[in-house]
């Protein structure tokens, strides 16, 4: 397994969230996520100015084995999309923690606080 990233926060449901300027959170799948999916041949990302729910499945990632539904970890306005994991998936695989997936600029980033830090992530994704 690669090492997390300490800078970034993780959901339950394997999205990792960094906090950027101006109250925007960048979202991708961790690592861990990717490998158990495996390779990646299509992904489906919400739609710019889409309001989203923190939890809320706005997207979809398929793999040669299966479905999956993307949460957003946090509510607010998709602000971005990463329209180069759209055109190659791949991308994810390669690198799941520069191949982010969308933008949301939070309404509330108290929500983010809620997030498991690297460590807890890691026992979760170990036990």
């Amino acid at each position: 397994m690669s090492l997390l990233p300490e800078h970034l926060k993780y959901a339950l449901s394997h999205e990792w969230a960094q906090i950027e300027d101006d109250n925007i959170v960048r979202v991708g799948i961790t690592d861990f996520a990717q490998q158990e999916l495996g390779d990646l041949v299509y992904v489906e990302l919400p739609d710019l100015g889409r309001h989203v729910s923190a939890n809320e499945s706005c997207a979809t990632i398929e793999s040669v084995k299966t479905a999956s539904d993307i949460s957003s970890p946090v509510s607010g306005e998709i602000v971005a999309i990463n329209q180069a994991v759209v055109d190659d998936p791949e991308k994810i695989n390669d690198s799941a923690y520069e191949a982010w997936l969308f933008c949301v600029k939070a309404t509330d980033l108290t929500e983010v606080e809620k997030l498991l830090s690297h460590t807890a992530y890691e026992t979760m994704i170990t036990a």
